[in-house]
């Protein structure tokens, strides 16, 4: 298996995975980026599926992987990547000087619609081409990265704050430029939107809450769960 080493000698295999010496290495410093899905919001017991691994890596039966959850709420592609490298570069701590791993998930507030639902994209999608394309190329230049996708809304439930219409079409075309983008960087994605439609409408509707937007208690576990069963992810 050909093995590819990132600026930090992080082994990342040539089949999307990060491969297996990171278990026996020193516990890894990560740095998670996005919008709320990374953030947590409306998970009130767990603090999203971000703080629910982090406390589980923080147990005595845990890796001890030091996560920092640096989502923001609302934020789109565009200012992800104007903060990545700052915010990069002030989470070292014990022997690194830098994290090892980046965790990304962003880009379902730029595939909204203004004002109607057939109003303009938040971000035209040409635009939102390049800058996933722009972020994925910053984010692999500091070190290995890895991309959660985005979580399919409750159509239903629209608009968002009296303003943002998402659907499901406008979801899958902005996920498939991004996981594309991924792919062609041998970036590992985890398709959540894919992945949540095939269960169906009412197992959906269980793990979203009232705003049809963001993950409920449920749904925030459910999250975890998928991502910690994902043959990429660091145990």
């Amino acid at each position: 298996m050909q093995t590819v080493f990132s600026t930090n000698s992080i082994p990342v295999s040539s089949n999307n995975r990060l491969s297996s010496p990171l278990g026996d290495r020193q516990p890894l410093k990560i740095i998670a980026l996005g919008d709320s899905l990374i953030y947590g919001f409306g998970d009130h017991v767990g603090g999203g599926w971000i703080e629910r691994l982090r406390r589980q890596w923080m147990s005595p039966q845990g890796s001890g992987h030091i996560l920092y959850n640096l989502g923001v709420r609302g934020d789109r592609v565009a200012q992800v990547y104007q903060r990545l490298e700052q915010e990069f570069s002030r989470r070292g701590e014990l022997r690194n000087r830098v994290p090892d791993l980046i965790l990304l998930s962003v880009g379902v507030n730029d595939s909204a619609r203004l004002g109607k639902p057939d109003g303009k994209l938040y971000t035209d999608f040409t635009e939102y081409k390049q800058q996933i394309e722009r972020l994925l190329n910053l984010a692999q230049s500091l070190c290995p990265v890895m991309f959660v996708g985005m979580v399919p809304v409750d159509e239903t439930k629209m608009p968002f704050l009296d303003c943002f219409y998402f659907n499901h079409l406008d979801q899958y075309r902005y996920k498939e430029v991004t996981l594309q983008a991924c792919q062609q960087r041998n970036i590992p994605y985890l398709d959540i939107f894919d992945l949540w439609l095939a269960r169906g409408k009412n197992w959906l509707g269980d793990r979203l809450g009232d705003d049809g937007l963001h993950p409920n208690v449920t749904g925030y576990q459910t999250l975890l769960e998928d991502i910690l069963a994902w043959k990429a992810m660091v145990h």
